[in-house]
């Protein structure tokens, strides 16, 4: 595969708190704002607290989910004085932060998230990005202390729904297990260890230096999966079976269980065998998902380096 370059990556967004309860990226972005890191080496960083009224509530959202506010479509539908706040405030982040597709989007965006499922540290992009390839690689390679591992949602870029997709390059950092509202220092520090390796790997890319490509392994969502249902009233009859809980990424066989039946019966996978993350997730219930399911694959890049004057 022949060798890629890119211009240098010089305006970098660090976004928390776009889910207003995950404490993990909320606490970042101001521990990066109290220190005033706006600048680290060639790199000028902004660092985005992007839902500041749900951070004050300490909930997911005030109207709507503001990770669903960033396609086309919605950033181009008309304000008005029934416009739900998320949209608004989606809005002016893309016009901070970009605008999406344009040459003015920050070069790289990226947006802390933690998440109740045993997932550990994810990457999450659209297509293939070789800066987020890459990226992903030298994280991989330098934290030894947690699985690190990348989903890949192929969603063209107009219809990407998600605050990364405002920048030139973007990704999702998700962490967990950690509750809502809640902080943990462990999930806190694998965050900056995170966020510390990008701006070093940018660093190192603006510098000059040439990254190897090859290969790395990463999941891509097949399809999701709700609770069982009574027909008659829709609510849940059952919960995901202890012997699925807290195994995200372990390969899910025909015939495992998933469910348990809240009258104790058994419910077990069938089908295709695929990879579960997000399972149980807190913020999914409204969304009538209990897990994604997923397909392993395997994503070729090639070397990159920084474009010369």
């Amino acid at each position: 595969m022949d060798q890629g370059s890119f211009p240098p990556l010089i305006r970098v967004a660090i976004c928390g708190g776009t889910h207003g309860n995950e404490m993990s990226g909320v606490y970042m972005v101001r521990e990066m704002q109290r220190q005033k890191l706006d600048q680290a080496g060639s790199v000028s960083i902004t660092a985005v607290l992007s839902n500041p009224r749900a951070v004050d509530a300490c909930r997911r959202y005030i109207d709507r989910d503001l990770n669903r506010c960033f396609t086309d479509a919605l950033l181009s539908t008309p304000i008005t004085d029934s416009t739900p706040y998320e949209l608004i405030r989606a809005r002016e982040l893309n016009t901070q932060l970009g605008p999406k597709g344009s040459p003015e989007a920050v070069d790289i965006l990226c947006d802390l998230h933690n998440t109740t499922a045993n997932m550990g540290l994810c990457l999450i992009f659209y297509s293939l990005d070789w800066i987020s390839l890459h990226i992903y690689k030298y994280i991989q390679s330098k934290m030894t202390s947690e699985p690190v591992r990348a989903i890949q949602l192929d969603i063209p870029l107009s219809e990407a729904y998600s605050l990364e997709s405002v920048g030139k390059h973007g990704f999702a950092i998700e962490v967990g297990p950690q509750p809502n509202g809640v902080l943990r220092a462990d999930i806190f520090n694998i965050v900056k260890e995170a966020v510390d390796l990008t701006i070093e790997w940018i660093q190192g890319f603006n510098s000059g230096n040439t990254f190897e490509g090859g290969e790395v392994e990463a999941y891509t969502l097949v399809k999701s999966v709700d609770y069982p249902r009574d027909p008659s009233t829709n609510e849940m009859t059952a919960a995901i079976h202890p012997q699925l809980q807290d195994k995200d990424f372990q390969l899910l066989q025909l015939g495992d269980p998933v469910f348990l039946s809240f009258s104790g019966e058994t419910v077990k996978h069938e089908g295709e065998e695929l990879y579960p993350f997000f399972v149980n997730e807190c913020a999914y219930y409204e969304k009538k998902i209990a897990f994604h399911l997923a397909r392993k694959i395997t994503l070729t890049f090639p070397s990159i380096s920084v474009k010369k004057d």
